[in-house]
């Protein structure tokens, strides 16, 4: 059965990468479209959505990637803050932009499992159970893609060289992580 909390338990290494499941943080989908909802995220968060299609903005606290014209994820990037399970984000968002009708927030937290990918074969597994063509994408730190792997829709975010966080939906979390298993194994 799916464990709800952590469902991917183990950390798998190979020569060449690490695949592990980073413990649940805080993730939120945010839609809007005018001019007025990219400055009330600005301001709270501190940080500017990336407006350009398929890249990222990052602070301290938070990342926010670019899904679409009128839709980000955005994400905590420190695990060790979201054990306590207070979503200061989102209940900042709601107030600067859903109160004021400006746009909307969805919290994503317990839909999507992030992993977390290191090594300098990260993109020879991808290639083995994607049709994206990486060559680029692999050169752009901070670029993002939605995609499918072996099947499943999930989205990419090139952190740093050889580092991937790849975002899936918790429900084909264990498929995804069984079958990324069984193709590093055969790197």
């Amino acid at each position: 059965m799916l464990n709800y909390n952590q469902p991917i338990k183990d950390q798998k290494s190979y020569q060449g990468l690490q695949i592990s499941e980073i413990n649940p943080i805080m993730k939120l989908i945010i839609r809007g479209k005018k001019r007025d909802f990219l400055s009330a995220v600005g301001k709270s968060l501190e940080m500017v959505l990336p407006t350009k299609a398929n890249t990222s903005t990052q602070s301290e606290k938070l990342t926010a990637l670019w899904l679409s014209p009128d839709e980000w994820m955005i994400f905590s990037n420190n695990a060790l803050e979201e054990k306590t399970n207070t979503y200061d984000t989102e209940t900042l968002l709601n107030k600067n932009i859903c109160n004021l009708n400006l746009g909307a927030v969805t919290d994503v937290t317990d839909q999507y499992v992030r992993i977390s990918l290191k090594g300098d074969k990260i993109y020879d597994l991808f290639q083995t159970g994607s049709p994206f063509n990486f060559n680029e994408f692999k050169q752009k730190i901070g670029s993002v893609t939605q995609t499918i792997i072996a099947k499943v829709d999930v989205i990419i975010h090139n952190q740093n060289q050889n580092e991937v966080n790849l975002f899936v939906r918790r429900s084909f979390s264990e498929h995804l992580f069984s079958w990324m298993d069984d193709s590093a194994s055969r790197l």
